[in-house]
């Protein structure tokens, strides 16, 4: 078995949106269901593509992988390791991971270089002469080298998304989470930063991506899983899937989108 990531029967749940009219008397806080019961392994040096639409459940899925937030019931493997165990410190969890958000979530108030090495320093306490080191390098990696001492907003949306690809990469992840990483771009940056994964995932990477972007998931991934209600609906390779679905949901889902 060459699983480095196994997710097994993860339910999560937030609370409902509650009625909140004059003179009604206060019943139990109902739950809403995002994930529900799921199944899935991402291979080491494999790239899993996650699709659906808004609301099915991608981005918690990432996000409990990455232990932002907690399962209600179920199992998250990694490295045969089931670190949503409570007794485990999640940051040491996710040291070995990097995720890479919707947002940048880039410091303003800080250099990129100074964006980058921040992981490096106060995580995995390398020297700041190293540290910095190690993100000249990664921003070189992404085609960065000539921003480092620029700040955040001196840098289109690509750029910031390609120094918050460097900053998740820089500690040399095991696993790397993307979350709609081109829904922020306008167009025509869009292409620069799929073209960046693409690399990535051709250097080997095991990555978990969730995504809009048809072309990417046909280009990269090893397999494709269309989430709906909570729960992996349909998965096989981007051409199974995309292609020639076998769901009706799924081939509802792909007419819409491309409507």
């Amino acid at each position: 078995m060459n699983h480095l990531l196994s997710l097994r029967g993860v339910r999560k749940t937030y609370p409902a949106p509650r009625d909140s009219g004059l003179g009604r008397r206060s019943a139990p806080a109902e739950r809403r269901v995002v994930l529900d019961g799921i199944d899935l392994d991402v291979d080491r040096h494999r790239c899993v593509v996650l699709v659906g639409a808004s609301g099915s459940g991608k981005s918690t899925l990432l996000r409990v992988v990455n232990l932002l937030d907690e399962v209600d019931d179920g199992e998250i493997l990694l490295d045969g390791e089931d670190v949503a165990d409570p007794r485990l410190d999640a940051n040491a969890v996710r040291a070995r991971m990097g995720m890479v958000f919707q947002a940048y979530n880039l410091f303003p108030h800080m250099r990129v270089l100074d964006n980058v090495a921040l992981a490096p320093r106060l995580v995995h306490r390398r020297p700041a002469a190293e540290a910095e080191d190690a993100a000249v390098e990664m921003l070189r990696r992404v085609g960065l080298a000539h921003k480092v001492t620029a700040y955040p907003d001196q840098l289109s949306g690509g750029e910031q998304q390609r120094a918050a690809i460097a900053r998740a990469l820089v500690n040399g992840p095991e696993l790397l989470l993307l979350d709609e990483v081109t829904s922020a771009l306008d167009p025509e940056l869009v292409g620069e930063v799929l073209d960046l994964l693409a690399e990535l995932r051709a250097e080997g990477r095991t990555m978990l991506v969730a995504t809009h972007e048809m072309g990417f998931a046909r280009r990269v991934a090893d397999e494709v899983c269309f989430l709906h209600d909570g729960r992996v609906h349909e998965r096989g390779t981007p051409q199974q899937v995309l292609d020639t679905p076998e769901r009706d949901r799924t081939r509802e889902f792909l007419r819409r989108l491309t409507s």
